[in-house]
C-alpha cells in the first residue's frame, strides 16, 4: 500500500480524475487549494506569509492504493504532461506506508 499525493491547477481537475479512473483507483479524496509561485529568492523562513500576488486555484488529490495502480497513474500523468503547453504540469509524489489498519 502506498500514499499518492497529486496536485494540479484547477483547470486540469477533470484530467486528473480521468487518470485515477484509468488506473482503476476508485477511492480518492480531493481538496481545493491555492498555489503560490514567487520568482523572488527571499528566504521563505523570513517571509513565511508570502506577499506574492500570483495565487493559482489548484486542487490536491490523495489516495491509498496498490503500487501497480499508482504506477499506471504515474505513467498516464507523465504522458499527459508531455502533451500540454503549460507551465503548470500535474505533480505527484508517492510515499511508502509503514503500517496500515
Amino acid at each position: 500500500m502506498k500514499l499518492l499525493v497529486l496536485t494540479a491547477v484547477k483547470s486540469y481537475e477533470k484530467e486528473a480524475v480521468r487518470l485515477f479512473k484509468k488506473a482503476k483507483i476508485s477511492a480518492f479524496s480531493n481538496a481545493e487549494i491555492n498555489g503560490f509561485k514567487s520568482d523572488d529568492h527571499e528566504n521563505l523562513i523570513d517571509n513565511w506569509f508570502s506577499s506574492s500576488h500570483e495565487k493559482v486555484k489548484s486542487i490536491l488529490f490523495f489516495t491509498f492504493a496498490e503500487e501497480d495502480k499508482i504506477n499506471t497513474l504515474l505513467e498516464g500523468l507523465e504522458e499527459f504532461n508531455k502533451n500540454i503547453e503549460s507551465e503548470n504540469p500535474l505533480r505527484a509524489v508517492v510515499l511508502n506506508i509503514e503500517k496500515f489498519l
